[in-house]
């Protein structure tokens, strides 16, 4: 392989552990070598894989069991742009899956610092929370927290099933917009990672939201939680003339 050294050693490393398992060399599941057999495999030094592994680990292409070693990831089976704005039942259903929700939780509840500001709330406003794992052909696959403003929507108001969307578009005519969106990465959660029967070295994705409306009022706050080794986000980027 022919290196261009102006580039660092550890990004080479990156591309050639990426084309291995691109190449089917290492298969999705499988166990790395030892770092020092692995390194040798490669012709680098020990630092400079380990910087590599620790971007891999960071971009969930590899994961670390500890005690018991370092794995290539299993392939996302659901994965999306992050610029298009759709519900977790189409999510699902494109994919070819039947989508399911168990509901955990759904009733009245005090606003918390967050929610008074994503949602635009005083102090006073209470928020209508629901709590749902939705689920592709009876798996679990996300953790749901949905927060609307109580004056909104009333408080004997009722979420089944249906998407969030579709629920506010058919039952109060209110159209959602677009929606600003954060994701990152956590570790093991206690609670949420059980419900989603994740290992507790797999990490987790949460997809943060801020829905509004077509007068940009803000109407729906949510917290998704993914399984990060079952779905991946990704986003266009075009360059502006």
């Amino acid at each position: 392989m022919a290196f261009d050294y102006q580039t660092p050693r550890y990004m080479h490393v990156i591309e050639q552990i990426k084309t291995k398992i691109n190449d089917g060399e290492l298969e999705p599941g499988e166990r790395l070598p030892s770092e020092m057999d692995f390194a040798k495999q490669l012709n680098v030094s020990r630092n400079t894989l380990r910087e590599a592994l620790r971007i891999l680990e960071e971009e969930n292409v590899i994961i670390r069991k500890h005690g018991i070693g370092t794995f290539v990831n299993k392939k996302p089976s659901f994965s999306g742009g992050i610029e298009e704005l759709f519900s977790i039942t189409d999510f699902i259903k494109r994919e070819g899956k039947e989508p399911g929700t168990n509901l955990l939780f759904q009733g009245i509840a005090d606003a918390v610092s967050e929610d008074k500001q994503e949602l635009e709330l005083n102090d006073e406003d209470r928020v209508y929370l629901v709590k749902r794992v939705r689920t592709a052909d009876g798996e679990p696959l996300v953790y749901c927290i949905d927060k609307v403003p109580v004056s909104l929507i009333g408080e004997d108001y009722y979420f089944g099933e249906e998407s969030m969307l579709y629920s506010f578009q058919e039952k109060k005519g209110i159209t959602i917009s677009y929606a600003k969106a954060d994701i990152k990465t956590i570790g093991y959660h206690q609670e949420i990672s059980e419900i989603l029967e994740s290992d507790p070295d797999q990490p987790l994705l949460i997809l943060k939201q801020t829905h509004y409306d077509t007068d940009d009022q803000p109407i729906l706050y949510s917290l998704n939680f993914f399984r990060a080794d079952q779905v991946s986000f990704s986003v266009i980027r075009k360059r502006i003339f």
